[in-house]
């Protein structure tokens, strides 16, 4: 198998989740600081596989696995962190609908997939700004420092509500383009 830059970027992402986990706890001043750089550095690489594998047109099968495999696991695990270490309903919730939409639209494009309906459930463009409220609210949230009287983490968390919002909206979005094909199949 040939790795193209993307796919590369891609595996760098996934490298940098343990890294980021393990900085999280470790107990040294600007850890969280540490680990939203991590973060940021992520989803800098994100949007570096997809431009450079558009523009050079190095799209790969594996890397197209790969990629929102990546994104997931990403901000699934960085939701635990951040729900482990302020246990508040808010967040609690709000992290839950963020990754039961992921899983469950995920769910639902494999199997339009395998029955030949992919192009149904492709990416909106309300996927990918919701995809860019949650990076930046997880950064608001992963960097937990006030800024001058502002308390960041109550911005972090309003802006994940938003989120929250925006995922259950895109996921009747993705449902609603499927309902014809989810009816009819027998």
């Amino acid at each position: 198998m040939h790795l193209t830059w993307p796919t590369i970027l891609t595996l760098f992402r996934i490298a940098l989740l343990p890294v980021m986990v393990v900085v999280f706890y470790i107990p040294f001043r600007g850890a969280n600081v540490t680990a939203a750089l991590i973060f940021l550095l992520a989803a800098i690489t994100d949007w570096l596989d997809g431009y450079i594998a558009r523009r050079y047109n190095m799209w790969s099968a594996f890397g197209a696995f790969l990629d929102p495999v990546a994104d997931k696991l990403m901000v699934a695990v960085t939701l635990f962190l951040l729900v482990q270490e302020n246990p508040t309903p808010l967040l609690a919730v709000t992290s839950a609908v963020i990754v039961g939409r992921e899983i469950t639209i995920s769910a639902l494009r494999e199997w339009m997939a395998e029955i030949g309906e992919r192009t149904r459930v492709n990416v909106a463009a309300l996927g990918k700004v919701k995809t860019v409220m949650q990076i930046v609210a997880i950064e608001v949230l992963l960097y937990q420092h006030d800024l001058e009287g502002l308390r960041l983490f109550h911005v972090g968390e309003t802006l994940l509500v938003i989120a929250a919002a925006m995922t259950i909206w895109s996921a009747f979005e993705y449902l609603r383009a499927a309902w014809p094909v989810l009816r009819d199949r027998r």
